[in-house]
């Protein structure tokens, strides 16, 4: 089957722990394709594209530009003029799916890379943090007992975004889970920590939020 004919395509995908996890494989114009996961956020989901990326990059393969990792998506950008030897017409495409499926097959000898842990000192004083009381009130707890809840895990940054160094980074304690402000914030100073929802996030610079 020409798989540029379809927007999407399902395969399976094992994961580093045996599993096999769904995948569907939706088409970004002629020249890039996202291999997209079940939609949740999960560590496991999260660790599953982390380990086709770093196959992927470890593979160098010379027509592939970017590969874009994100929750439980991984976009593939490739440049078909760099086909050696060149495919005519749509079937570059299907060239570059079907040679990333075959990497993906193949005996992995892809060493899982140590993750980099960081530590990061927050400042929790009322006078830095506007909302601090307001949100302790309203999931009725001390403001001491969701500081400790806040800063107790090791989070997982899952993707950069919003702005250029952002990190989506969670999951925080589900008893301080919070939804995002009715009315953003018009600026909201470099520095400051948020939760939103199941996630919590750093601002690098001065922005709305």
């Amino acid at each position: 089957m020409d798989l540029l004919s379809d927007s999407t395509h399902i395969l399976q995908v094992t994961a580093p722990d045996g599993s096999a996890v769904p995948i569907t494989v939706e088409w970004q114009g002629e020249t890039a394709f996202t291999l997209t996961a079940p939609a949740v956020i999960d560590t496991a989901i999260h660790s599953l594209i982390r380990y086709i990326f770093l196959r992927l990059s470890k593979a160098s393969l010379q027509y592939v530009t970017d590969i874009i990792p994100a929750y439980h998506t991984l976009t593939i950008v490739f440049d078909p003029a760099a086909l050696h030897p060149p495919i005519p017409g749509d079937m570059n495409g299907k060239m570059v799916l079907d040679e990333v499926l075959c990497h993906l097959e193949a005996d992995d000898t892809t060493e899982q890379k140590e993750k980099r842990r960081i530590r990061l000192p927050v400042c929790y004083h009322p006078s830095l943090a506007p909302d601090l009381k307001a949100l302790a009130a309203e999931l009725q707890m001390d403001t001491e007992e969701l500081i400790s809840l806040h800063c107790s895990p090791t989070y997982r940054v899952f993707m950069l975004g919003f702005l250029p160094g952002f990190a989506y980074m969670g999951p925080v304690d589900a008893r301080i889970a919070a939804p995002r402000l009715a009315h953003p914030r018009q600026k909201v100073p470099a520095g400051s920590v948020g939760i939103a929802g199941s996630q919590t996030g750093i601002y690098p610079i001065d922005s709305p939020g």
